[in-house]
């Protein structure tokens, strides 16, 4: 995405919606050949998407997939929710508190290399159509999982819709619930109760 010859920006690009497919634990020292490509645009309400595709292998099996599905807004205000994803949390009860700093974008770019302007200062955020920083989508993804870890089986999917921006610092309130075999989650504002992360894991057939 930062290559020159890469049809979009990277800077100002917005997350909408990130799935990964577990097939079986990776030990990290297995060595990994990693196959990435983008999709074609598509439309979108606030501009255009695309997906970037991720594949991991251990020699010739496939033990990890990802696809981050992004959008190239093409005006101001708040992102749509993305168009499919999974179901709504709202409902679900809060099971913890999370407390984030004006500066975690910058903290977990630093690490992630992720230095989009619009995570990393409220100044270079409003150049963009935001008040603020926002936290990284994946970093609240992470954070979800982490919380999730004893209940994550061997093979799994987990999918996420982006549905509104966090704006830093603030307070949310994680959500999670198990149906019919399906851990759902999500993340929300802890006044209004709007949701900022909808996501479900689904254990992977034997």
């Amino acid at each position: 995405m930062t290559d020159s010859r890469f049809p979009f920006a990277a800077i100002g690009l917005v997350h909408i919606s990130n799935t990964i497919v577990v097939r079986r634990p990776v030990d990290a020292r297995e060595p990994l050949t990693i196959r990435v490509l983008a999709t074609a645009a598509e439309p979108h309400p606030r501009g255009e998407q695309f997906a970037i595709r991720t594949q991991a292998r251990v020699g010739d099996e496939l033990v990890w997939e990802e696809t981050s599905v992004n959008l190239r807004r093409g005006g101001g205000g708040e992102i749509a929710a993305a168009p499919s994803g999974p179901p709504l949390s709202e409902s679900i009860p809060a099971s913890a508190t999370w407390r984030l700093p004006g500066d975690l974008g910058r903290r977990y770019g630093s690490v992630s290399g992720d230095l989009n302007p619009i995570h990393i200062h409220p100044l270079s955020a409003r150049l963009f159509g935001f008040r603020s920083a926002i936290a990284h989508g994946m970093w609240t993804k992470a954070r979800c999982l982490a919380a999730l870890g004893p209940e994550l089986p061997d093979a799994f999917t987990v999918e996420v819709a982006f549905k509104r921006p966090i704006l830093l610092p603030t307070t949310v309130q994680f959500a999670e619930s198990t149906d019919r075999g399906e851990l759902r989650f999500g993340v929300r504002d802890e006044r209004q109760g709007m949701g900022h992360l909808d996501g479900a894991v689904r254990a992977l057939a034997a």
